[in-house]
């Protein structure tokens, strides 16, 4: 005899509660296992791949942690360094930029701007602030993350862990399944399936969209000699996650800092116009559409509410798991919504057949 539906609903409320509480506690504790987690989500459908030509699964799976931790090297040694260093230029900058900025309000808009202007005054200490701040807020930030954990534990454990994960993923999903409650199996795997199906569409397709638009806005800022062009170009294709904002964000940035190092050369400046729009054009015609495809439902305001809500319950791994729910949530909240409509509290009696209509029949 099956268990009511009030108490199923105590006893799965209560875990999910307690699972909460859990990953409340642990926080930075388990960052290396979420990364690993996640990688191996990854990666699974690669391994997969190998495994169906013939491969054994320890082999595929060792063709690809090998060649991923190459990648990786790779990054470490030689595009990481090249941003930090440019960022740190970038905020050095900055004060320049806004005596810059001053003395073209001053030139333009002399009666707006006077010696004594607050809007003067302003701009002078955004300036000096963003300097000095901005270098203290990269730090910060560096050092933040080696805090959480370090990086030689990263370095170590996530490889690892990712690793066995990769190698017991089929196995372990098929346990999974078999602890599933029997009257819900059918439910749960539509579920897991449906937010599978969304995750791959969204995490896998959408990364490589940002990766390939970030590529795109790097080589074109830097081929028409944009200073911090691979900062800009780098930050705009991960913003690009983020449908819209990071078009906004790496524009504005670009062409901000087109009109101060190019003013004056206006074809210079319609360049640097034209990547990004061009790139947009790329992205929302055939990048997307062909990686991606139809929508998968994460509206992007639902995505920054995600990622505010779980980043400020969880910290830096709620913003590591806060697409992932989002997606999951979105599915769940779909599948319900569509219950909802085949219900009696949607349809009222008045939808029902009544007994003389049945009599008819």
């Amino acid at each position: 005899m099956a268990l009511p539906a009030s108490s199923q609903v105590k006893i799965w409320g209560t875990a999910a509660v307690v699972l909460l509480v859990v990953l409340w506690f642990l926080g930075g504790v388990i960052l290396p296992f979420v990364l690993g987690a996640a990688i191996a989500y990854l990666l699974d459908p690669i391994a997969d791949w190998f495994e169906a030509r013939g491969l054994s699964r320890p082999l595929g799976v060792s063709i690809i942690m090998l060649f991923a931790l190459l990648l990786f090297a790779m990054a470490i040694l030689l595009v990481i360094p090249m941003l930090i260093r440019e960022t740190a230029d970038l905020f050095a900058t900055l004060p320049d930029l806004a005596r810059n900025l001053e003395d073209f309000l001053t030139k333009r808009f002399p009666s707006l701007v006077d010696a004594e202007s607050p809007i003067r005054q302003s701009l002078a200490a955004i300036g000096e602030t963003l300097s000095s701040r901005g270098a203290e807020l990269l730090n910060t930030a560096l050092s933040s993350v080696s805090g959480v954990v370090s990086i030689l534990t990263l370095l170590l454990i996530v490889p690892v862990v990712a690793f066995y994960l990769l190698l017991d993923w089929d196995r372990m999903v098929a346990e999974v399944d078999d602890l599933l409650p029997r009257d819900h199996a059918p439910t749960i795997r539509f579920l897991a399936s449906e937010i599978d199906r969304t995750l791959a569409a969204f995490i896998r397709g959408q990364g490589l969209v940002c990766f390939l638009l970030g590529l795109y806005y790097i080589i074109g800022l830097t081929a028409v000699g944009l200073n911090f062009g691979l900062v800009v170009g780098a930050l705009a294709g991960l913003l690009t996650f983020i449908p819209y904002i990071g078009a906004l964000v790496g524009g504005g940035l670009a062409i901000g800092l087109a009109l101060f190092q190019f003013w004056g050369d206006w074809t210079q400046m319609a360049l640097v116009a034209g990547i990004f729009f061009s790139g947009q054009m790329l992205e929302g015609n055939v990048i997307t559409p062909r990686l991606v495809g139809s929508s998968v439902g994460l509206h992007p305001v639902w995505l920054l509410l995600a990622l505010s809500v779980f980043g400020t319950l969880f910290g830096f791994v709620g913003m590591l798991v806060a697409v992932p729910l989002a997606a999951s949530i979105g599915v769940i909240v779909r599948f319900a919504t569509g219950q909802y409509k085949q219900g009696r509290l949607y349809l009222g009696v008045s939808s029902q057949p009544s007994s003389q209509d049945l009599e008819e029949l």
